[in-house]
């Protein structure tokens, strides 16, 4: 989660109210107090508040929760002669752009460095660092608009952020510290985004890196921001930004954004959402008796605009820079966060049962004191995964009984695991700093088919480790379990031909052991034999 920098010194001006009572109150909108220093505070905030990513946030939910000023805050859009085109070419790279111009604002040493963190969260939060959201803040003084978002050659060169010479974009991507580490977002292309004046000079070269041209220092009082992407999260952070500028004094104007098929939007757009909530579902979820008016009063502490529709519902308008909103059970929980949480009654359930252990439970708990008897230690790692790591590096084909994840946050993240054994190479690929031998087990779920079987695996990695010691631990498992179970040939491919064997009982196949393949050890950048076993306990 990111830890926000907070000068005491902006916090107390942008709020209206001083250091401790606000210290005080923080807490209770959802944030961990992470440091308290002489001059700033650091703020643990959750990732689904990236509006809070900013001292401008914090003082505006707080004037509202400290009811110094409560209700929406109202963003005016001046219209502005600004436009930027898109051509062809970038549809298929980065195509999703939005823009705004901020007039105004005066920037101090802090106040920059609050808009940076912002943007730098923002690439982390909304952003899955810059693949769906990036954002470029520019010093309008020194370009020329029209503006233009082209696919451009690799030979284009501009002087990029931290460099005093000309770069071209393919040198960018190889030598300079954000290209080297964003140059991925771009893999495959032929041409890469470039957002350039009416002289063609280049503003920036999303998502890597700006251009010094239009760097922003406390020089500058009007700023041109673009925010590329590949999603509708580009609206919301565009949104976040103009407002935290806004809350400075800045004066907002929009952008008239040209496609190539001849349609176009003005951004930004800061209408409020609209929804109805009704009051049962309120008492519903927070468990205690309300008024209309009593409910519209807590959402406008909130920032909201609330009033009553009728006797059960009420209209509400969401602010624009809210990106968490996504059903009304989240204007609820901040209904419950306005009223406190230790002020909500505690009741006890109106059933009550006893408890016992679950059978599989029972089960799980065999195998650990098992596998701990023979010297294993148990790990826990997260049941998602990759199809590289599951199926590649595993040296095994892709097969239909995978359950994916509809909306992956990472490339490492996008599949459930139907096996545990991968998920231990990684770990001892993690440890190679560690002495060996290392022996490691896990007893848990993998998914098969959307269905939760629970498996035991386990591996043991040094130097002498052979087929011979891994059938050792099996068979001690099935004897301590009373299983009796038989072996025959395997052709799994994670394993080595000859030095591998499926586990039998009662005549099915309910796992595989042996010595892993040289191929898969090095896949997982391992540089010691390897040997284990998985075995599907239900």
């Amino acid at each position: 989660m990111p830890i926000i920098t907070l000068d005491y010194e902006d916090l107390e001006k942008l709020t209206g109210t001083d250091r401790d009572s606000i210290i005080d109150r923080l807490p209770m909108i959802g944030a961990d107090i992470e440091r308290l220093e002489d001059n700033s505070i650091d703020i643990e905030f959750f990732p689904d508040r990236p509006d809070l990513y900013s001292v401008e946030g914090v003082s505006r939910a707080m004037r509202g929760f400290m009811d110094i000023e409560t209700g929406p805050v109202k963003y005016d859009i001046n219209d502005s002669d600004v436009e930027i085109s898109l051509d062809d070419d970038i549809k298929n790279i980065r195509p999703v752009l939005a823009c705004a111009i901020v007039r105004g604002v005066k920037f101090t040493e802090s106040s920059i460095k609050s808009l940076m963190d912002l943007q730098e969260s923002l690439h982390w939060g909304l952003g899955r660092d810059r693949k769906k959201v990036s954002i470029g803040v520019h010093d309008l003084s020194g370009v020329k608009p029209p503006f233009n978002y082209i696919g451009g050659d690799p030979s284009v060169e501009f002087i990029p952020l931290d460099f005093t010479e000309p770069m071209n974009l393919a040198d960018i991507l190889e030598k300079h510290p954000k290209g080297t580490r964003f140059a991925h977002l771009l893999k495959g292309y032929s041409k890469y985004p470039l957002i350039l004046d009416a002289d063609d000079q280049v503003l920036s070269f999303p998502p890597i890196i700006n251009g010094t041209l239009t760097m922003v220092d406390k020089n500058t009082t009007d700023l041109f921001i673009d925010v590329t992407g590949l999603s509708g999260e580009v609206y919301t952070a565009l949104n976040i930004v103009v407002a935290a500028l806004a809350d400075r004094g800045g004066r907002i104007e929009s952008v008239k954004i040209n496609y190539p098929d001849g349609e176009s939007i003005t951004t930004p757009d800061l209408s409020p959402e609209k929804r109805i909530i009704s009051m049962d579902g309120v008492k519903s979820l927070v468990g205690m008796d309300f008024t209309s008016e009593e409910v519209a009063g807590h959402l406008r502490r909130m920032r909201y605009a609330a009033s009553p529709a009728d006797t059960n519902e009420l209209e509400i308008e969401i602010p624009p820079y809210r990106a968490d909103i996504l059903h009304n059970y989240d204007i609820i929980e901040d209904i419950a966060i306005s009223v406190g949480f230790d002020n909500i009654e505690a009741i006890f359930p109106s059933t009550s049962t006893t408890g016992e252990a679950h059978p599989l439970s029972l089960t799980q708990d065999n195998i650990r004191e098992i596998m701990v008897g023979l010297g294993y230690s148990e790990v826990m790692p997260f049941t998602l995964t990759s199809e590289k790591v599951h199926f590649d590096n595993m040296r095994r084909p892709h097969t239909e009984d995978v359950t994916p994840v509809m909306h992956p946050i990472s490339e490492d993240q996008t599949m459930i695991r139907t096996t545990l054994l991968p998920n231990q190479l990684e770990i001892l690929s993690l440890n190679q700093h560690h002495e060996l031998p290392q022996r490691i087990f896990e007893v848990g779920e993998a998914i098969v088919n959307c269905a939760n079987k629970l498996h035991l695996a386990a591996t043991s990695i040094h130097a002498l480790a052979n087929f011979e010691e891994i059938r050792e631990i099996v068979d001690s498992i099935m004897m301590e379990r009373n299983i009796p179970y038989s072996v025959k040939p395997s052709e799994d491919p994670a394993f080595i031909e000859g030095r591998r064997a499926d586990i039998l009982v009662n005549g099915i196949n309910v796992g595989v052991m042996g010595e892993l393949h040289p191929q898969v050890i090095l896949n997982f950048g391992l540089g010691q034999p390897v040997v284990g076993f998985e075995i599907n306990l239900e």
